[in-house]
């Protein structure tokens, strides 16, 4: 353990989540915007779906911890919506289920603490052309089946009183998403997560959630340990570094 302690934000998904350090992704961007304020904790793995997560939700998030985290946000849904394989492998998973996995999942994390916040991502658009071009063929992948499982995942939030974030709307805001949002029409470019990130900070910033867990409402660890600098040509304008607004962040609100 490293201190002082400061508030955990967990990633806990498939691969939209554990590439998310990837191509400038959502969780880089987070994980820079709370820098000296709150860890950003990656929980990402490739390929899974919602029955793979059940497997190892007590061992990622055990209820004796004793610090839980402040936020909790949660991706799956892509891979369960892949068409099912007549071998009966691979990871599709029926919608009913997939909502009663997304259903469990969320009452274990409301379990962990009463600090302890969630937000849902659905799963996202998708670009098939591009899949064909990048992997040959669909690998079972359509948008009309990620939007019944979006769907599905909102109407469960909004049955459980949980954040949730629409994904499959929100990329295709966009005029150019189809090229713009994905690296191989699965998974997401720069632009995909800067729409991500724009989603969450939405979410934070109108949730009365106590406490606050927007970026810009968190406290700077150490801030009284913070040398000056002079801003101005004839240097007379001191500021601590701690409170700098650095160009890259004052983009995000």
């Amino acid at each position: 353990m490293v201190g002082p302690i400061r508030p955990q934000f967990v990633l806990f998904g498939s691969s939209i989540v554990q590439f998310s350090y990837s191509h400038q992704g959502w969780g880089a961007i987070l994980a820079d915007l709370y820098a000296r304020k709150a860890d950003i904790l990656l929980r990402g793995y490739a390929g899974w779906n919602s029955k793979c997560a059940l497997q190892v939700l007590d061992e990622v998030f055990p209820k004796d911890a004793t610090v839980q985290p402040s936020l909790v946000i949660v991706y799956f849904g892509g891979n369960d919506s892949l068409e099912p394989h007549p071998s009966g492998l691979g990871a599709h998973v029926p919608l009913p289920e997939y909502v009663e996995n997304m259903r469990k999942i969320a009452i274990h994390l409301k379990s962990l603490s009463e600090k302890t916040q969630i937000i849902f991502l659905t799963a996202p658009a998708v670009n098939e052309a591009k899949i064909t071009e990048v992997f040959g063929n669909s690998l079972g992948r359509s948008n009309e089946s990620c939007r019944k499982y979006s769907e599905a995942c909102i109407q469960l939030c909004q049955e459980l009183g949980v954040k949730v974030i629409d994904l499959w709307s929100a990329l295709q805001q966009r005029d150019d998403w189809l090229t713009a949002c994905f690296t191989d029409g699965i998974h997401l470019s720069s632009e995909g997560s800067e729409i991500v990130v724009k989603e969450i900070l939405k979410v934070l910033k109108e949730a009365e959630w106590e406490p606050d867990l927007h970026w810009r409402s968190l406290p700077i660890e150490f801030p009284e340990i913070s040398p000056c600098i002079f801003v101005d040509p004839k240097g007379e304008t001191a500021v601590k570094v701690s409170q700098m607004d650095l160009e890259w962040q004052t983009r995000w609100h």
